[in-house]
């Protein structure tokens, strides 16, 4: 049996006739065609979804007091989010690149990260392998033309050229895939985790980093890939909430273990005073929502 769409598209009148209707308040006509003109409809309702009622209860949709300012009031606390975020994931990224890179020269040669016998699984380096030449083969990239042009043995640029171009993905693949645990935790030492619990922490953060990248909502999303929550250093272990269940992964853990990080890269780095600057003014105070600790201000990495 078929079940076809029926859904009509409406004006961006009709859109704030609905609402209205629904229970929420807009003060402001202007501002709230505004905001669904230039950020649409469909994209802020993710954004109201806090605000309605639980499903089969009668009366409005939404619950009292709501309206369209503290709509938007979070959708740019989570713009705000994605920001201090990404910045975050991007200077941590290209730590890890430049140890990974370094590491591998260092250990092997220029080329070493093109020796099968570094990783686990065959089938798995050639088809990390295949993905990297091929992007090799057709990178716009000036130093990559550059290697193409003036040398042909080997084919492949060396490590540090090739790790400015990879994805976060394909350098966490690269990087988790390496036999000799001892090689893992050589290119971790910098970052002040061991590689058991970097591997999978760079992989949560890639996926971190792509819903930031694609500005998806991100205060209270959950996330399927999770972390290896560290016993150590103690202060570390003890801002964790490893009182986590067995549903996907709050924001919480993300953004400890992406402070920690980064005052391992950068000691002077105020990103956790910034982290909690935004959060003091969220516009629902619902943390919880994002994995928060009631406590969360009384443990270490807070204070």
């Amino acid at each position: 049996m078929s079940r076809p769409f029926t859904k009509p598209a409406m004006t961006i009148a009709q859109q704030m006739s609905h609402l209205s209707a629904q229970g929420m308040a807009i003060p402001d006509a202007a501002a709230a065609e505004y905001w669904l003109r230039h950020v649409s409809y469909y994209r802020l309702s993710a954004y109201w979804l806090p605000f309605e009622k639980p499903k089969g209860q009668p009366g409005p949709r939404f619950v009292n007091g709501t309206s369209f300012d503290r709509v938007i009031a979070l959708y740019e606390f989570d713009r705000r989010l994605r920001l201090l975020l990404m910045s975050a994931i991007e200077r941590i990224e290209v730590a890890v690149r430049g140890s990974w890179a370094y590491t591998l020269a260092h250990q092997g040669g220029p080329h070493s990260y093109l020796d099968a016998s570094l990783y686990s699984e065959r089938r798995q380096f050639h088809d990390n392998f295949s993905r990297l030449a091929r992007e090799v083969g057709t990178s716009p990239e000036t130093y990559i033309d550059h290697y193409r042009r003036t040398y042909d043995d080997p084919a492949m640029p060396p490590v540090w050229m090739v790790a400015e171009m990879m994805s976060f993905g394909q350098l966490s693949r690269w990087y988790s895939s390496l036999d000799d645990r001892a090689l893992r935790n050589a290119i971790a030492k910098p970052l002040g985790l061991p590689e058991v619990v970097l591997v999978p922490l760079l992989k949560h953060l890639s996926t971190v980093r792509n819903s930031c990248a694609h500005h998806a909502r991100l205060w209270n999303r959950g996330f399927l890939i999770r972390m290896k929550l560290p016993q150590k250093p103690a202060a570390l272990a003890a801002t964790l909430d490893s009182n986590l269940g067995a549903g996907p992964a709050r924001l919480y853990n993300s953004l400890v273990l992406s402070g920690y990080l980064l005052q391992q890269i950068d000691v002077s780095t105020n990103w956790v005073s910034e982290i909690v600057a935004l959060l003091s003014n969220h516009p629902t105070g619902d943390l919880a929502a994002m994995g928060f600790p009631q406590d969360w201000q009384t443990r270490p990495m807070w204070k």
